[in-house]
């Protein structure tokens, strides 16, 4: 449990509270201009603050349908990620009936920084970002008892998930996107200790104009979707990140690590939706887990094209309006079958 100074120290802020100079929280988001209506905040959109202890504020966002909600949408997304770059899926899945929430990741996004330059990715350890999340899902969520809460992880998000979850969160589904572990090679130590783990490593380059966009990486066929990280970027310069530090690096090999070693102890139904070979493996070894393949999807489905992100969106939806069946209530098993 979250020991009782961390509980003491808890802060939520409801309100967009001002810049702590370059390293504060941020939350007034200008839309691009160059933004269709669709990338815009979904209606009623609302933003917030929430911190443990003493570590940098992270900040969240959420929005709901008009009716009474049939499940709660936890978004936690992957490394780099803004809240923004979810907007259109968020309002497809409050259109659909469900309420809606995006925690950005620790010093990230909206989120308050721990290291300058502002871009630089940086966090000592992935503990934060996880006891922001349970505690953001205990305080501030506070799911009805009668309201399926399911978390939705993209990339490397998985391990922040899944460890929370093992940490004691209660948690009634979570869908994994793309989810990916730090390859860690066998016979291969984890990135060791360096004198400085807030630094870039070498060969980095802080954000520009001219750092390929989403549909330039690799992450999605779409050349609209793929353009919305970038605008939201150009438009808001506190939303800039570049590559991660050498700690940032080293915290994710070790929470990797920590996610492989404790897999029996997650308990909740864990849907992978084209992971990565190292993500698979760990499938394997969770009391419950399946896989389902989209085939020709790049990573990024939640900005894919409509061939791949309609699917995407349909197999969400599908494991949400099914109530999963807790660990507590089915017999457990290393190995699940595949589809």
């Amino acid at each position: 449990m979250v020991r009782a100074s961390l509980l003491a120290a808890l802060l939520i802020v409801l309100a967009a509270c001002s810049r702590d100079g370059a390293l504060g929280p941020f939350a007034e988001s200008q839309v691009p201009p160059a933004l269709t209506p669709r990338f815009y905040p979904p209606e009623g959109w609302a933003w917030g603050f929430i911190g443990v202890g003493d570590k940098p504020v992270q900040r969240y966002g959420v929005g709901s349908t008009r009716r009474v909600p049939t499940a709660t949408i936890v978004v936690v997304p992957g490394y780099g990620e803004t809240a923004e770059m979810w907007f259109e899926t968020a309002s497809d899945l409050i259109d659909d009936g469900y309420t809606v929430w995006i925690l950005d990741r620790a010093g990230q996004g909206g989120s308050g920084r721990y290291v300058a330059p502002r871009d630089l990715g940086h966090v000592p350890t992935f503990d934060p970002d996880i006891a922001a999340l349970r505690e953001f899902v205990r305080v501030v969520v506070r799911p009805a008892p009668d309201t399926p809460l399911v978390l939705l992880s993209h990339a490397d998000g998985v391990v922040v998930a899944l460890s929370a979850v093992r940490a004691g969160m209660k948690a009634d589904g979570l869908i994994a996107s793309s989810p990916q572990l730090a390859n860690v090679e066998p016979g291969r130590r984890l990135l060791g200790s360096v004198r400085r783990s807030d630094t870039p490593p070498p060969g980095w380059k802080p954000w520009s104009r001219e750092t390929p966009d989403d549909r330039e990486a690799g992450s999605t066929h779409d050349a609209w979707r793929g353009k919305v990280g970038q605008a939201w970027r150009v438009a808001n310069p506190d939303l800039r990140m570049a590559g991660p530090s050498l700690g940032w690096t080293k915290a994710y090999e070790a929470a990797s690590r920590l996610t492989e070693t404790g897999a029996a102890q997650t308990r909740t139904n864990v849907l992978m939706l084209n992971p990565a070979t190292s993500a698979d493996a760990l499938c394997q070894r969770l009391p419950q887990c399946r896989v389902e393949t989209i085939l020709g999807a790049r990573p990024a489905m939640h900005l894919e094209a409509d061939e791949w992100r309609m699917p995407w969106l349909k197999v969400i939806e599908a494991f949400t309006e099914t109530r999963p069946q807790t660990a507590d209530q089915a017999p457990v098993s290393p190995v699940r079958p595949r589809p």
